[in-house]
């Protein structure tokens, strides 16, 4: 049944990825006759799948250069961007890190709420070192801790250690990070990387575990080469909009996203 199912997910991506490119180069032929710039190409591929273990996924791919953290205040239905909800929050103020090029989304280094923090604990933090080109996570309380070969190109993400390299010991890694509801049903999103430097933005509005929501990753990305992620904040925040599909959580506003440009 598994490799079915990843040639399921291999095709819709190949297959929207092919539509996608076939359409931006018809609108690049008529805006070369008509003297006009054509679009840019296609910032993601999307696909809707449902996982071994049940679990629905909404899946985003695209490319690291592709990613632009913000700092928002809304539901993301609201929001221009396409993309996904980020990090923890707490009456506005952010409990993730969320930083691009050594600058928190909002406010200044050292500065609470601002995304400079992973609020509280050394957490799993999804780190993309633009001079090194290359993904990690790592275990940090603030951006000052983060690894990079240049601190004016990178971004970085705080959540939850997702550790899909380490099926022994992912739950005591995430137990120690203080995950909320760990062994609860909730909505879940999450943020991957594979070996091709391709990231993945997953939310799932399918009430499950992060144990359920991990394997549902593992199960039905893992032939893409997955390496690591982490986990984002979740269930009513768990909320995605792209052109094919809308997930709205509960309804409730988030104070940062990661945004599809």
């Amino acid at each position: 049944m598994l490799p079915r199912f990843f040639t399921r997910i291999d095709k819709l991506l190949a297959i929207y990825g092919a539509v996608a490119a076939a359409s931006f180069a018809v609108t690049l032929l008529f805006a070369h006759q008509s003297g006009e710039k054509g679009p840019p190409p296609p910032a993601y591929a999307y696909a809707q799948i449902t996982a071994p273990n049940g679990v629905e996924l909404h899946v985003a791919k695209t490319k690291p250069e592709r990613i632009a953290l913000k700092a928002v205040k809304g539901n993301i239905m609201e929001l221009s961007e396409f993309g996904i909800n980020g990090g923890f929050f707490w009456q506005g103020n952010l409990l993730s890190i969320a930083v691009m090029n050594d600058r928190p989304v909002k406010g200044a280094q050292g500065e609470y709420g601002s995304g400079w923090f992973n609020t509280g604990h050394k957490r799993g933090t999804l780190v993309w070192d633009g001079a090194a080109r290359q993904f990690t996570v790592q275990q940090a309380s603030d951006a000052a801790e983060l690894k990079v070969a240049d601190r004016s190109r990178y971004w970085a993400q705080g959540g939850i250690s997702m550790s899909l390299q380490n099926e022994a010991d992912w739950r005591k890694l995430a137990k120690e990070e203080n995950m909320p509801a760990l062994n609860e049903a909730r909505m879940r999103t999450g943020i991957v990387y594979d070996k091709s430097n391709a990231v993945w933005l997953v939310v799932t509005p399918t009430p499950c575990t992060g144990e359920q929501f991990r394997a549902a990753i593992a199960g039905s990305l893992g032939r893409s080469g997955l390496v690591d992620g982490v986990f984002l904040d979740g269930n009513g925040s768990s909320q995605l909009k792209v052109a094919q599909a809308s997930l709205p959580g509960d309804k409730r506003q988030i104070y940062q996203m990661i945004a599809l440009h």
